[in-house]
């Protein structure tokens, strides 16, 4: 089964528009066709952006809160990397890279530019709809 590390703004993306690839995304996820890499990091990231008063609007914090309980019962567990800066030309990006290596997931996807134009990324960076091709792919 592929594992993948989901960038914090694909997730935001998959709760908050039901309709775009991330969204679908994180459906093939529930029907186990893929494993979700999580780390605390990367949990509470996701937690203090969802928590900020401008999604008040798409979602309530109770949505919030189960989400990130979703996550954290049925994403696979692994403990934040320790890594060297650099990886990325974002240094708040670096952890996910270090991650996806630590936990060795087949791809991270992210729709950030700074990860998905890395040459020769180590694991390939896709697309949410990339990689939904890719899964599909595989079938």
């Amino acid at each position: 089964m592929l594992r993948a590390v989901l960038d914090p703004g694909v997730l935001i993306a998959a709760l908050l528009s039901p309709r775009g690839a991330p969204a679908h995304l994180l459906a093939t996820w529930h029907d186990r066709r893929f494993e979700v890499v999580v780390s605390a990091k990367l949990l509470d990231e996701l937690s203090r952006v969802l928590r900020r008063e401008k999604f008040r609007r798409y979602v309530s914090l109770e949505e919030v809160d189960g989400y990130l309980q979703l996550l954290r019962a049925d994403g696979t567990r692994a403990a934040d990397p320790s890594f060297e800066p650099g990886l990325t030309p974002d240094p708040n990006d670096d952890y996910l890279v270090a991650l996806a290596r630590e936990a060795e997931a087949d791809v991270l996807v992210s729709g950030d530019s700074d990860l998905t134009e890395l040459p020769d990324p180590r694991p390939p960076v896709l697309t949410p709809r990339r990689f939904l091709e890719r899964i599909k792919g595989v079938e």
